[in-house]
């Protein structure tokens, strides 16, 4: 397809996610409205320096913002993330919003769609069928979070450190809010952490298509957890296991108790009901179910 057109797209997208008018984006980048909307529209041309205050205006690298642009395009080939799937009543981290949740999930289905489509032009197979399952979900962990940073106020953590995502507009007692994110093809699972800290999680759940080899969110998951040191930890430390089979070492160290498995799974944010299957899953709280729950009463 015709770059202008792309680029112009994804321009509108992003102007219109971040809600910014044409006049304010023009006036940020320094050109006029009019030809802001030829842009978007894939009329105008524009020059390497416009491309790149445009990407920055809207919170991207150059490079990154054209790889973006182009594998937003593939998402057509792209499983699609169904907006009635998501529970808008459940709470989520301070200033993370289903807007933010439903562009990140496009954009991470959408990354692996256009990796796959590369892989099976050159006659190779899908990616899922050259990486073992934990390191596969460790792989679709890591893009969720690059792409909650693009699309969301969520940001990488600078030290790499414990958790992956922090707002730093958001701060309780002096310190951003986090998130920490893990992705499993386990549907329903609880949470699993190298070191069961207390604060935010999210466990998104997906399935492997057969055919393509693309991934579909089908549950996403988000709690407060309290830490192994808390006088009521959702967590348990396990140790590392081996797999008996294969005599892989597997490194998490905590698992969710039931009691934070259900925090997990009362916040349900995304669920898709033709493939979850939650009516036979265990429960167990310390207090009264919140209203938000997805189990009945």
């Amino acid at each position: 397809m015709d770059a202008k057109i792309v680029i112009g797209r994804f321009v509108r997208a992003l102007r219109e996610e971040k809600g910014l008018t044409q006049d304010q984006l023009a006036a940020k980048v320094g050109i006029t409205y009019q030809y802001l909307s030829g842009v978007e529209n894939g009329r105008e041309n524009f020059s390497v320096d416009v491309l790149e205050s445009l990407a920055n205006a809207l919170g991207f690298a150059l490079p990154k913002f054209v790889a973006v642009a182009y594998a937003d395009e593939a998402s057509t080939t792209a499983p699609a993330v169904n907006a009635d799937y998501f529970r808008p009543q459940v709470p989520l981290p301070p200033g993370l919003k289903i807007a933010h949740l439903e562009a990140a999930m496009r954009a991470t289905q959408s990354i692996v769609a256009s990796i796959n489509a590369n892989l099976v032009a050159t006659g190779a197979k899908p990616l899922a069928e050259y990486i073992q399952g934990n390191n596969f979900s460790g792989l679709v962990s890591n893009i969720f979070c690059d792409a909650l940073n693009d699309h969301s106020p969520y940001k990488h953590n600078s030290d790499q450190a414990y958790p992956d995502l922090i707002n730093p507009d958001v701060k309780i007692a002096g310190k951003p809010v986090g998130l920490e994110v893990k992705s499993t093809i386990q549907i329903g699972k609880g949470g699993e952490s190298h070191n069961g800290h207390s604060g935010w999680h999210c466990v998104a759940c997906f399935v492997i298509e057969p055919q393509t080899g693309n991934i579909r969110f089908v549950h996403l998951m988000f709690a407060v957890l309290n830490g192994h040191n808390h006088r009521q930890p959702d967590w348990v430390y396990v140790g590392s296991k081996v797999n008996a089979t294969t005599g892989s070492r597997r490194t998490e160290t905590y698992n969710t108790t039931l009691v934070g498995t259900t925090k997990l799974r009362d916040g349900s944010v995304y669920l898709d009901p033709t493939v979850v299957d939650f009516q036979r899953w265990r429960q167990q709280r310390l207090g009264s179910k919140p209203g938000f729950s997805i189990f009945p009463d």
